[in-house]
């Protein structure tokens, strides 16, 4: 790959000292970035491809902590339900899900949250239906296809309707054949190697779909195989109570007691959290994917941000399923954390270069890649977000992040990951729109498999 220069265009950096250009250029070599500086890149060495940044902020690309690309089938069911309520429509209808439909769902997801500037996506998949094939090879062949980075999530549940739980039958796993498949996921998809665009981590569901044995050993495994954890938790005052009545645990002590923190564990939403458990996340290092148009779609209440932040607990910020936020856009999720966080702790609560960096820096650090991915510094991944901000949208907003953050959802002029380009001028690959109605129709369907 010949060498890039990005130049033209205002740069963030999102490093940590700050740096910003209101005229800078970006380097790139291979799939690195080997400068960042204020003006026009110097002369250069060799064939070089020049993206033009004029009228544009440059930013490192956004990292979604959490998604459920298979709900990509199955937005606009239970519109008005909390989320017990919206599972228990929802669950029989994924379980119609196959490879075919979860691949297609998959790839229109990605391909929307490309064209919003996420160029790496944590997805937690644990619906395995039986008969359905291979849905999470199906998953990360889809991130493949768009050209970005996949954190895949190998979820799984063992507790259904007969057992207490929410899920039908047909869409649980023995305990057993759970964790061996957990295990083979790994074996086949996990790049530990830096700069991997695949990794897999362990994700059990929730306490509510899962028995305490399989998370305690899902916690074990992913330490023997040198993975990271991912569930679940404090999403709902329900779960809550669930939680006290099963377990006489809220749910942080919950998962404190089974293993469950600690800095190779991020956990999703983290609504109803208590000081002392808020002060236990940032005791141990253990990460949050703060999911704020999801909790506000399901009425799950507004994650205590701020305290959170203040507790040094690593927040990232995750566009969460679309059968929950339809949008599936990521630049949206910086303008919902600092709406909800200064609706709750006013108007101090997150500046614009806050949300900015939840969505960067944050998420870097939930997923362990602080050392390469969410900044543009050398020796960073080449994950660069090109936004055009010289249209009518945002003429006249001067502070360029403020135009990010919460003017309308800007154009993405480039994206590239890992120095590829993935976007151009939004666009997004007609075909994906045919296969996910059809996805969509096979889904909704009458009957089960």
């Amino acid at each position: 790959m010949s060498r890039t220069i990005v130049e033209g265009g205002a740069v963030v950096a999102v490093d940590d000292a700050g740096t910003e250009f209101d005229e800078g250029h970006v380097v790139i070599d291979d799939d690195r970035v080997v400068a960042v500086g204020p003006g026009s890149a110097p002369p250069q060495d060799g064939p070089v491809r020049r993206i033009d940044a004029t009228g544009c902020l440059v930013t490192p690309g956004l990292i979604n902590t959490h998604h459920h690309l298979y709900q990509w089938a199955t937005r606009g069911y239970a519109v008005d339900a909390p989320l017990f309520g919206w599972l228990t429509e929802l669950y029989p209808v994924w379980a119609r899900l196959d490879a075919e439909s979860t691949h297609a769902a998959a790839s229109a997801g990605l391909a929307r949250l490309a064209a919003t500037g996420c160029t790496t996506t944590a997805d937690h998949h644990y619906l395995f239906p039986r008969g359905g094939g291979d849905v999470f090879g199906a998953v990360v062949s889809a991130a493949d296809r768009v050209g970005v980075r996949l954190h895949a999530v190998r979820g799984s549940m063992d507790r259904g309707r007969s057992q207490g739980g929410l899920p039908p039958d047909s869409v649980v796993e023995d305990r057993d054949e759970a964790l061996a498949a957990t295990q083979e996921a790994v074996a086949e998809f996990h790049d530990p190697a830096p700069g991997a665009r695949v990794r897999v981590a362990i994700g059990p569901c929730s306490p509510f779909t899962v028995s305490t044995e399989l998370m305690r050993e899902a916690a074990d495994l992913a330490r023997r195989l040198g993975v990271r954890l991912h569930t679940h938790l404090a999403e709902t005052v329900d779960e809550e109570q669930q939680c006290l009545r099963e377990f006489g645990r809220t749910p942080v002590e919950h998962a404190d007691e089974l293993g469950w923190l600690g800095p190779d564990v991020w956990l999703a939403h983290g609504v109803h959290l208590s000081d002392a458990a808020i002060a236990r996340l940032g005791a141990t290092g253990t990460g949050v994917a703060h999911c704020p148009s999801s909790n506000g779609r399901l009425g799950a209440g507004m994650a205590r941000l701020r305290p959170l932040l203040d507790a040094e607990v690593p927040v990232g910020l995750g566009v969460d399923g679309v059968a929950s936020n339809e949008s599936g856009g990521m630049v949206e999720e910086l303008r919902q954390s600092l709406l909800l966080a200064r609706a709750r702790y006013g108007p101090e609560a997150l500046a614009v270069r806050d949300a900015l960096r939840l969505a960067t820096r944050g998420g870097a650090r939930c997923l362990g890649r602080d050392d390469e991915l969410g900044a543009l510094r050398p020796g960073a991944l080449a994950d660069v977000a090109v936004w055009r901000l010289d249209g009518l949208d945002h003429a006249g907003i001067t502070d360029p992040v403020a135009a990010l953050v919460l003017g309308p959802p800007p154009t993405v002029a480039a994206l590239l990951c890992g120095g590829r380009t993935v976007v151009t001028d939004g666009a997004v690959a007609p075909e994906l729109t045919d296969e996910l109605r059809r996805a969509s129709a096979h889904v909704r369907q009458e009957g089960t498999r």
